[in-house]
């Protein structure tokens, strides 16, 4: 089993930054890739920024230089630094990581809980 914790959303200006944790723990050998997902109200959900082992890290246009994706493969935790927030970035955030649980199996995504960012105008 694998947990997805995420932290640090919330009410912001826009214009302001947040910056969003993803931790992830339980049977893990190694992880490949991480990002965050996005989900407004009434619209799908959508990528946001992902980073594989050893890759770029990629990014939707609408966030691409304002948003930073970076993880620490020690600690098996992803972060989304979000700068210049606009209103139309209000969403619930989700973190996924494809987690390989054993040395040999199959990597599995695993998806945390959300966590809300809501910027105001």
């Amino acid at each position: 089993q694998v947990q997805l914790v995420e932290s640090g959303g919330g009410l912001v200006q826009a214009g302001g930054s947040l910056r969003l944790s993803c931790a992830a723990s339980g049977t893990i050998f190694t992880i490949n890739t991480m990002g965050w997902y996005r989900q407004a109200p009434g619209k799908q959900r959508e990528l946001v920024a992902v980073t594989s082992s050893g890759g770029s890290p990629n990014y939707a246009d609408s966030v691409n230089g304002r948003f930073t994706i970076s993880r620490d493969n020690a600690k098996n935790t992803v972060y989304l630094q979000m700068n210049s927030l606009k209103p139309e970035d209000t969403a619930v955030y989700y973190c996924y990581a494809a987690v390989m649980p054993s040395r040999g199996t199959d990597f599995y995504t695993n998806w945390g809980q959300g966590t809300q960012v809501t910027v105001s105008s």
